[in-house]
């Protein structure tokens, strides 16, 4: 049982680590606030919610992994190497992809809120 709330704190010392040295997720996490604020302020259903929640949990998951792909690489490759980038790269655009689509859902639940 400790070790399975050991596996908690590891997790969290990942998040941690994410927002200190990644600008990125700090702005994912900035971009969830003022997105739930907004949410709370227009009373969203739901089914609202519950687009919003899994948009921002797939974002949040693919900066994770994608950050993990990037120290892993920078372990395994400290050397410039061409595969090296075509992995990051690939790993960045996998968040670049989740967060148009969270912009995407938010647009659609937001905007006829506004007009």
């Amino acid at each position: 049982m400790l070790k399975f709330i050991k596996g908690f704190g590891y997790a969290f010392s990942g998040i941690v680590y994410a927002f200190k040295t990644q600008l990125n997720f700090k702005f994912h996490i900035a971009a969830l606030l003022v997105t739930s604020i907004a949410g709370w302020y227009f009373t969203l259903s739901v089914n609202e919610w519950l687009w919003i929640i899994a948009a921002a949990a797939i974002v949040l998951i693919t900066e994770l992994l994608n950050t993990a792909i990037e120290v892993l690489v920078d372990l395994v490759s400290p050397d410039i190497n061409p595969k090296a980038k075509i992995i990051k790269d690939v790993a960045a655009a996998s968040v670049l992809i989740a967060a148009i689509a969270a912009v995407i859902i938010g647009l659609i639940i937001f905007i006829p809120k506004i007009f």
